[in-house]
């Protein structure tokens, strides 16, 4: 049945967040952390999403990636109510729709850097042949074919990114969430990363959302959400909502100095 309904959404939007809210409760004491979300994204967008420390944007990720859910509000993913799946079958839903990218690559130390590609599709079922295959083509795409038998701490940290990416892509999902990609490399390094999420994104129609904190990065994005205290301050163009940033944090800047 899943699988039918992400068929047969195909045409609709990617990503649909209605009135999100999300708050923690700790000794009956609650947090509101985002305060009425709305953001729908479609297939082949490319969104960053920036925010201050508490702006709640890693808690809108992990709402995005299906690993917390809404305390109110709709998340509907290719079609499919989240709200409405079981642990079971949120699981498959997240396994065959997005795949994950890391700022610390997350990738398994003991493992080889083909197998570490090869393990989302063993999760799903596949046998282990066959996604051995699967994981090669992609590491073949990303530029590391030749490395597929090392171990991750043989890798620069750019090689283990594109690892990183190689294992997201490997299911083909509709859908990358890239968190802080590039927090853990140099800038030609970053370069390097944002210019195959770019080829990925043109080329392959792939729909990426990427959290950052630089607008370097986010200027790679064809549109920016903003958050400020749980709630949307911006959502449309990147290189108008860049201007618009470096416009306020001049502003401030200036206010600072004539206080």
């Amino acid at each position: 049945m899943m699988d039918s309904m992400i068929v047969h959404s195909a045409a609709g939007a990617l990503v649909e967040i209605t009135d999100v809210r999300k708050s923690y409760f700790s000794n009956r004491v609650e947090t509101p952390v985002l305060h009425g979300i709305n953001v729908t994204m479609q297939r082949g967008d490319f969104v960053a999403v920036m925010g201050q420390s508490g702006s709640g944007k890693s808690t809108l990720m992990n709402i995005l990636g299906c690993l917390d859910t809404p305390t109110s509000g709709a998340y509907r993913l290719a079609g499919v109510d989240v709200g409405a799946q079981s642990r079971a079958e949120l699981a498959t839903l997240r396994n065959r729709t997005i795949g994950f990218v890391f700022q610390s690559f997350n990738l398994l130390k003991r493992m080889s850097v083909l197998d570490n590609v090869a393990l989302p599709l063993i999760y799903a079922g596949v046998s282990r042949s066959a996604s051995r295959s699967r994981a090669q083509t992609q590491l073949d795409k990303v530029g590391l074919g030749e490395l597929a038998s090392r171990q991750p701490n043989q890798l620069s940290g750019g090689q283990q990114q594109r690892v990183a990416i190689a294992r997201a892509l490997v299911v083909d999902p509709p859908l990358i969430l890239a968190d802080e990609p590039t927090g853990n490399l140099d800038t030609r390094t970053s370069n390097d990363i944002m210019a195959l999420l770019n080829e990925l994104n043109r080329e392959r129609g792939q729909s990426i959302i990427l959290v950052t904190h630089e607008p370097d990065i986010a200027a790679h994005a064809k549109r920016l959400v903003r958050l400020k205290d749980g709630l949307v301050l911006y959502d449309g163009p990147a290189a108008e909502g860049l201007r618009q940033l470096r416009t306020d944090d001049n502003t401030a800047s200036a206010s600072e100095v004539s206080q």
